[in-house]
């Protein structure tokens, strides 16, 4: 699922191999893919990925970025650009390119949880570059307890502080935000967060999305969708799906604000 591997059935089908028929990876991954982008009304899309190229942050050189250039590249994103066909992934256009990375790490999380209750493991945790999902208790006997990062756009500061600390068990945790891969030019920061409607990075008060759900490719790709959205069509969002809670950290007036949702497992011991 991976861009960046050169064998990946997504680099594959990017290089427009013909005759590919997906795995079953691809095919739970896909799946989602669709529903999530169905629910977020396009802010969700794997097919992103000729914008996110063009924009520098994926598996291709930055372009000159002109308004004719970004028009050119949105005829190529939007999920009815695919179809399953005689167990092969069709593509429309040869130009439609995936970028899975927005659910793949939460995914590969779901891969490596089910795997352990496969082995009858009641208690653990699995992360995967922040991306985590949690059963039982931890070896003290008590709920997993993980924090949730301060935003920061000092990359090289070396420092880390947390937002806060919530309880985890039985589900599972993904934060997307754009306050680490983005890059500055002409006094203007350009993050990495793509909206693929537009087709240009977001620009708007929501600093990060952190998401409760039960599996980590959902709460990872929702968490994109609300990166998105932005705050107040991200809270829609969210209302709008059952057995999803989510935190959003946002410029205020002066500083970072807070909002979470009704049932997102704030741990009451840390002060939250």
């Amino acid at each position: 699922l991976s861009t960046f591997d050169s064998n990946s059935y997504i680099s594959r089908l990017n290089r427009n191999e013909a005759g590919l028929p997906p795995d079953t990876f691809f095919l739970k991954m896909f799946a989602m893919a669709q529903e999530v982008t169905e629910k977020s009304s396009g802010a969700f899309d794997i097919t992103v990925a000729p914008l996110v190229n063009a924009w520098g942050f994926g598996f291709k050189n930055r372009e000159t970025i002109t308004e004719q250039l970004i028009d050119s590249l949105r005829q190529y994103v939007g999920m009815d650009q695919l179809r399953i066909e005689d167990g092969c992934l069709i593509k429309k256009q040869a130009g439609v390119m995936l970028d899975g990375s927005a659910i793949a790490k939460g995914y590969g999380v779901d891969v490596a949880a089910e795997y352990l209750e496969s082995l009858g493991v009641k208690n653990y945790l699995v992360e995967i570059g922040g991306e985590m999902r949690s059963l039982g208790l931890n070896a003290k006997g008590s709920s997993w307890r993980v924090g949730i990062d301060k935003p920061d756009f000092d990359q090289f500061n070396g420092t880390r502080e947390l937002q806060m600390i919530i309880n985890l068990s039985g589900a599972s945790l993904a934060t997307s935000g754009n306050y680490r891969n983005y890059y500055m030019e002409d006094g203007k920061r350009y993050a990495h967060i793509i909206d693929p409607r537009s087709g240009y990075p977001v620009n708007h008060s929501l600093l990060s999305a952190s998401i409760i759900a039960p599996t980590c490719m959902e709460a990872d790709a929702y968490a994109t969708a609300c990166m998105v959205l932005g705050l107040d069509s991200g809270k829609l969002l969210v209302e709008s799906l059952p057995g999803i809670e989510a935190c959003f950290i946002y410029h205020g007036e002066e500083e970072y604000q807070v909002y979470c949702s009704p049932g997102f497992p704030l741990d009451e011991e840390s002060g939250n």
